[in-house]
Order: structure tokens, then sequence, then C-alpha cells
């Protein structure tokens, strides 16, 4: 137990941590989109097939939140990262990433709220009050936008960790609604989803993005056929089962540059923490 919650207290730390002694390393980032625990366990099928496909040690690390994970990616810790659309935008235009592949399945941001609440039109979401995720997550960000188009004014808007949290807050009255992605809906437990409903929902949007440091654009295709190949192996089929995400594929041409509307918001937030 002690090893486990040493091992979860690095993975949020980062690489300047979490690193092996080895002097070649090869270290995946992923967005916080779950727990760190969650993390763990959804990407250590990966982490272990690219390891042995690229013949050195590969680490597993993320952030306790998006704002972060995406400041520390523009700072070139990560080797191949796992973000949303929007932050993938920002590191290839910002950093030099090389967009690699996403998932098939659509990705969609959604407004929630109590199964018996009494918040039903946009306009019953005035002076009430909303939970996000950080303020760069793609959910927050289309939330905040579906609220200005809307001419809504929230009493708040606060921002929590991760889908759970805000689903249990919801649940405990602390707000009237919350934006999460439908993937991240799904994967709530039953008994907590029967008390939820969703209150809007967005059109398909770019999700998950894998994304490759260009500084190991030398392995670029050994790290896409490994990609590739791991996708046919029944941990991969499991993983994309359990998590409604369909399998990879390409991105389509396009589909990141319709993400520069969120982008500039990114690229904001993230200077301001500077």
């Amino acid at each position: 137990m002690k090893k486990l919650i040493l091992f979860l207290i690095l993975l949020i730390l980062g690489p300047t941590i979490c690193l092996s002694a080895h002097e070649e390393h090869f270290v995946i980032g992923i967005a916080p989109h779950s727990s760190p625990r969650l993390i763990l366990q959804m990407y250590e099928p990966l982490r272990l097939y690219l390891e042995k496909s690229l013949a050195m040690p590969v680490e597993l690390t993320t952030a306790p939140n998006f704002d972060l994970f995406a400041k520390r990616a523009l700072a070139q810790e990560y080797d191949l990262v796992v973000t949303t659309g929007q932050q993938a935008r920002l590191l290839q235009l910002d950093a030099g990433y090389l967009p690699l592949l996403t998932y098939k399945a659509d990705f969609k941001s959604l407004v929630i709220g109590l199964q018996n609440g009494d918040i039903n039109t946009p306009a019953d979401l005035n002076d009430k009050k909303v939970l996000g995720l950080s303020p760069t997550s793609q959910v927050t960000l289309w939330g905040q936008h579906w609220l200005k188009q809307n001419q809504v004014q929230p009493q708040s808007v606060r921002y929590v960790s991760a889908a759970d949290s805000v689903a249990q807050l919801l649940l405990a009255k602390d707000a009237d609604a919350g934006f999460v992605s439908l993937a991240n809906f799904q994967r709530l437990a039953p008994e907590v989803r029967k008390q939820l409903r969703i209150i809007a929902e967005s059109e398909p949007m770019l999700g998950r993005v894998y994304l490759l440091n260009s500084r190991r654009a030398d392995h670029r295709q050994a790290i896409e056929a490994a990609l590739s190949t791991f996708a046919g192996t029944q941990k991969a089929q499991t993983y994309f089962t359990e998590n409604k995400l369909g399998g990879y594929r390409a991105i389509r041409p396009g589909e990141l540059e319709a993400m520069d509307v969120f982008t500039e918001e990114v690229r904001r937030v993230i200077n301001d923490l500077k």
C-alpha cells in the first residue's frame, strides 16, 4: 500500500521526480482527465507495450490539473502527450509537438444536472452555481462558451478536479449544473449516473489526441507502428470497450484547426500562470 501511494504521488508530481535512473527514457504525459489511480490503470498496458517496443524505460506521469499539465507540456517535459483537442492544438503551434492520432468515438461536452432538479433551459442557470474542471479543460471552455452564447450569467463557475467530483457535488446540492465529457459521464457509477441527467450537449469535437515531442521525431515511425499493433491486442480492446473509445483513428483535416476558438483562451490562462 505504501508503495502504491508513493507511486501515485510521483505520478502527479511529474517527470522531474518520476524518471528512472536510466539515461535514456521515454515519458508519457497524460492529461488529468481522471484521478491518478485511474490514469495509472488505464494506460499501464500501453506503457508496458511501448517499453518493450522502444527497448527503453517508459514512464507515465500526469499533473494536478489541466493548466499545470499544459504548462509542463509547453516546457517540453513529455515525449508523448495524450491530451484534449484544444491543448493539442496549442502544443502543436507553440511547442512543435507532432499530432499522431485520436480516438474513433465522438467526443462531446455536456451540461449535467440532477435528474429531479429544476434546470431545464439555459436561462434556468442565471444566478445559479455551475461546476467546471480546470479553466483550460475542453469541457469547461465549451461550457463557458455555451453560457455566453445563451446569455446566461451564473452566480459562479467553480473549478474542481474531476468528473466524479462534479457528480458528487451535484448530488450534495452544492451546485446546480456541471460541465463534463460524455465519456466521463458514461464512466460514472450506474447508481450515480441514474440520479443525473443531460441538460445540453455539444456537437462532436476532437477529443483526446496523441502527440509526439519533435525531439523524438526520429522515433515517430516506430511509435506509430507500436500504437497500431497495440490497438489490436486484447488489453487495448478491453480499454477501448470499457471507455467507449472505439479504437484509434487518424486526425481528419481541419479538426485541430477547429480548436483555435478555444486554443487562444488556453494560451492566455497558461501565460497568466508565469
